[in-house]
């Protein structure tokens, strides 16, 4: 696997290839990672660190240059049967390279829909928007293999493409969530048992539109005043929410945790209310379905894979992008004690749908399929 992030930086796609490796690791596979490095990370076995610099616009996000004299040599002496590159940029051109050099089949996963990240560049982001997007389906088009995380963003991506694309969502390890702590956000914030946390967890990035939760919110508390906002995660966008967050008055009643471990990430779905989601740019929201497997009603915004991941009425509510068609949604479930149980229970049944060593399952098919037709062509 060929990744532009990986541990420590935290995010979906990062969570995503730790899932992977685990479970395909697990089934008796081997798994390496090439990846950037970044300051005192841990030694990890099977993971190749190449040297990074900062991303000018975002300095805790490390950018890989992507030239190892010894890349060649690894790739041989590793006897790869697939590649798996996880964006069409620095690392990802490179794992396309080796794949061609060595006649290894390539496999690319959709993880973003890049066109709505030209924020993150310092200059002429309108024209970047159609340089990423041409960028990317050129990728796409040299893979043996396109996974998309979600059937609706394969439907999207799918008419551009030559490429055969397919839906494999990232899986939840719904083991994770067994033992999680009900009572850890009330623990660690001293939040009193009478009041309902509303919780929302990612990486704070203008595209995740938190924004809009802490407006919501503010007039959430008007209706349920018994009620505190847990903003999980860092991100570069933190400082500039709690300005917006004291500005509306929400200062006392909206804690923002900084970045959390795995555990404490997992304590925190287990013990909150319910999910609050108004990102309109996820090709998945894996965040939407770790919430369904602690048990954690989601109230989402209807966009690409959040449409998915929610299933409107059952396990949460789906909700156009407006405050009024949000707050109400957000308001019953908070008020109604029965529909939020029985919208938990149907939660946990969902969420097994999508469990880690099933999907992982699905990945390896994929993956056996393309080695399969490439070995066929070969033949011919």
């Amino acid at each position: 696997m060929f990744a532009d992030s990986y541990k420590p930086y935290t995010s979906g796609v990062v969570r995503s290839i730790e899932t992977t490796k685990s479970e395909l690791t697990a089934l008796g596979h081997e798994v390496f990672i090439f990846a950037p490095n970044y300051p005192n990370c841990e030694e990890e076995p099977g993971v190749y660190r190449f040297a990074s610099v900062p991303a000018p616009t975002y300095p805790d996000f490390a950018i890989a240059l992507p030239f190892s004299l010894k890349i060649n040599e690894i790739v041989k002496r590793l006897r790869l049967d697939v590649i798996h590159v996880h964006s069409p940029f620095t690392m990802g051109q490179l794992g396309s390279r080796c794949a061609r050099r060595f006649d290894i089949p390539l496999v690319f996963t959709y993880h973003t829909m890049y066109d709505q990240y030209v924020h993150y560049l310092p200059f002429a982001q309108g024209i970047s928007k159609k340089v990423v997007l041409k960028l990317s389906e050129k990728f796409c088009n040299r893979c043996d293999l396109v996974i998309a995380p979600t059937e609706i963003v394969r439907r999207i991506i799918s008419p551009n493409l030559k490429t055969e694309v397919v839906s494999i969502p990232t899986g939840i390890v719904i083991s994770e969530f067994a033992g999680a702590n009900r009572n850890w956000l009330r623990e660690a914030y001293n939040i009193p048992p009478t009041k309902k946390i509303l919780l929302h967890l990612s990486r704070l990035g203008k595209e995740k539109n938190v924004g809009f939760l802490l407006e919501a919110y503010k007039e959430i508390r008007k209706k349920l005043p018994e009620t505190i906002f847990v903003i999980g995660s860092d991100g570069p966008e933190r400082e500039t929410l709690q300005q917006q967050a004291a500005s509306l008055g929400l200062g006392e009643h909206v804690f923002f945790t900084g970045a959390l471990t795995r555990k404490q990430v997992v304590d925190s779905y287990a013990s909150a209310d319910l999910f609050v989601f108004a990102s309109v740019t996820e090709t998945q929201g894996l965040v939407l379905g770790e919430a369904k497997a602690a048990g954690l009603p989601c109230v989402a915004v209807k966009a690409l894979g959040a449409a998915e991941m929610v299933n409107d009425g059952v396990d949460g509510f789906l909700t156009e992008l407006s405050f009024e068609s949000f707050i109400p949604r957000v308001v019953q479930l908070l008020q109604d004690d029965n529909l939020r149980r029985e919208m938990s229970a149907r939660a946990l049944e969902e969420a097994e749908k999508i469990s880690s060593t099933n999907m992982a399952k699905k990945l390896l098919h994929a993956y056996e399929n393309i080695i399969h037709k490439k070995k066929q062509r070969e033949v011919i």
